[in-house]
């Protein structure tokens, strides 16, 4: 039997999941994709979890889609409901009453980070390097990176870090806002449980409550921002410069874009 990519326990009342591809950094394919969505919708609807903590194995948090699988789906399978599948996730993180705490640590990269992105808090070790490459690839995010980013850090350096797809390292991302909490890679963990159990000793229903009330400002803004980037990303597919930096990947060069 092949192994688990995600990996779910309950410890009291906090839901644990782990990415579990330590070996590729945790990077996803479509089977990982599909058991994260199903083991984070059993924690939301289950009464007795009161609050998640998202993890990964070995050294890293997320590196994001395993490029090794990339281009590669049914033909029958359209870009629209390739991406509107994915982004399936990223709106289960948006409806989910329960606090989510993110553990972030090595790689963070594209969906990855844009995974701990929508977490409702983020704890980063030192050796956290956060991206979104998707500008080198020709393309735009299409997790919510685009919206999610602009609240923590402003739209200036949000566009930066779009535009350029360079690394924001753990120190970074405490210092504007992007981790509530930096601490030493090996109490990364530690310290995302003991801020889920801290919470989840209080009411359930106050805790729900304060969390819509918090998220309601936004909550609007970023389910259209996936939308906007579902969209885009679909048009970008179609790109010249898309294609251009694809066949760059498969000869191993730099791409030369040319797009208007």
């Amino acid at each position: 039997m092949s192994e688990q990519r995600i990996k779910s326990e309950r410890v009291g009342h906090v839901g644990v999941l782990s990415f579990n591809r330590p070996k590729v950094h945790n990077a996803m394919d479509d089977r990982g994709q599909g058991e994260m969505l199903e083991a984070f919708l059993a924690f939301s609807d289950d009464l007795d979890v009161r609050a998640i903590v998202i993890r990964g194995e070995g050294k890293s948090f997320h590196a994001g889609r395993d490029t090794r699988v990339l281009g590669q789906r049914d033909p029958k399978d359209s870009d629209f409901n390739f991406v509107k599948r994915a982004q399936k996730l990223q709106h289960a993180f948006l409806d989910c009453s329960k606090p989510i705490i993110a553990a972030l640590k090595g790689a963070c990269i594209g969906g990855g980070f844009e995974i701990g992105l929508m977490a409702d808090m983020r704890v980063a070790g030192h050796s956290a390097k956060m991206r979104l490459p998707e500008i080198l690839y020709g393309i735009v995010t299409d997790m919510g990176g685009t919206q999610t980013l602009r609240t923590m850090i402003g739209k200036s350096r949000a566009k930066y870090y779009l535009m350029t797809g360079d690394i924001i390292t753990g120190q970074q991302a405490f210092d504007w806002g992007i981790a509530d909490w930096l601490v030493e890679d090996d109490q990364v963990d530690a310290k995302a449980m003991e801020i889920a159990e801290k919470i989840a000793a209080n009411s359930p229903q106050a805790v729900q409550m304060f969390k819509h009330l918090v998220d309601q400002a936004d909550y609007g803004v970023i389910k259209n921002g996936l939308r906007q980037e579902l969209t885009s990303i679909c048009t970008m597919f179609k790109s010249e410069d898309y294609k251009e930096a694809r066949q760059a990947l498969a000869e191993k060069r730099n791409p030369v874009f040319i797009g208007k």
